[in-house]
């Protein structure tokens, strides 16, 4: 029997702001995003990252269902658009979050749907917005 080890990624983030500029986000692992807050000015801003993390997790998902269904061979490219509607009343929030799939690949409507479903279940991201995660917040 093969003992297979994982290395396990760090995750997290970081984000900086000054008095003036936009803020800047490091991932654990090195990475770099500067977060833009102009309603017209390109880039990502804090909900297009959220929505962002839910639509990566998704595809990532539903390939990894793909292959758990053994129709892994098939598939040719999934996309996810993920969106959402701020709740019109306090506290600030996203109310309501659209999630269209797109599978291309030699499937049926049962089987891209057996995908969707198994990607739903296996997604990190989308578990836990359905759920209610609890705040440890501590400061420096």
């Amino acid at each position: 029997m093969v003992d297979i080890k994982v290395k396990p990624r760090p995750i997290g983030a970081t984000a900086t702001v000054g008095r003036h500029g936009h803020p800047q986000v490091t991932s654990e692992t090195g990475g770099g995003l500067a977060i833009v807050t102009g309603a017209s000015e390109p880039g990502f801003n804090p909900l297009d990252l959220m929505f962002s993390s839910l639509a990566a997790c998704l595809v990532l998902s539903a390939r990894i269902a793909a292959g758990r269904l053994q129709l892994l061979d098939r598939l040719v490219e999934v996309r996810v658009h993920v969106t959402g509607e701020k709740a019109k009343s306090e506290p600030t929030r996203i109310e309501e979050f659209t999630i269209d799939f797109a599978i291309y690949g030699d499937f049926g409507v049962d089987e891209k749907m057996q995908i969707i479903r198994l990607a739903e279940e296996i997604c990190t991201v989308g578990n836990t917005l359905k759920g209610s995660p609890s705040f440890e917040v501590r400061t420096a």
